[in-house]
């Protein structure tokens, strides 16, 4: 990948940014691809169930409403996350683990460590529209994040 984001915002201004909020925990600090959601809150059963699943191409948005009380996401999650090729996440939440987290090819932004594991109820929604950051995070819109920021475009954007 040879962009990044303030190229990428030069070339397509009509891109929504994210308010500068999250931090970097995972080892790819740049990832990119079509977004799929989740709308949960402390209980990561559906980020288990999505990154399970293929993740090539994929960006896992979750909003977890801000809580940072429990982790959303830990080391075997994001091993799962690497296993089935997907290429980042963005967490409204907070995340454990963080050294595991680093040793990874995954791309993680999240607004902070905690290490509580989360209750694992079967709650959340799979695949809504969500908005934080003050950015609405449409499934199948695409996401480009880097040390920079996160954006987001309704469609895939050209390198410059």
């Amino acid at each position: 990948m040879s962009w990044t984001t303030p190229d990428l915002c030069d070339l397509h201004p009509d891109v929504q940014v994210a308010e500068p909020l999250f931090r970097d925990f995972g080892g790819s600090r740049r990832f990119a691809g079509r977004i799929v959601t989740i709308r949960c809150f402390e209980d990561n059963s559906r980020v288990r169930e999505q990154v399970g699943s293929d993740g090539r191409g994929k960006v896992l948005v979750v909003d977890g409403g801000a809580s940072v009380r429990k982790s959303l996401l830990g080391d075997m999650l994001a091993e799962l996350a690497v296993g089935n090729g997907w290429s980042g996440l963005l967490i409204n939440g907070g995340v454990r683990d963080v050294e595991a987290l680093a040793a990874l090819p995954l791309g993680v932004k999240a607004l902070a460590a905690t290490p509580m594991k989360t209750e694992k109820r079967g709650l959340g929604e799979v695949g809504v529209p969500v908005n934080f950051a003050g950015v609405d995070f449409i499934p199948g819109h695409w996401l480009y994040a880097d040390a920079n920021g996160v954006i987001v475009s309704a469609t895939e954007l050209s390198p410059p």
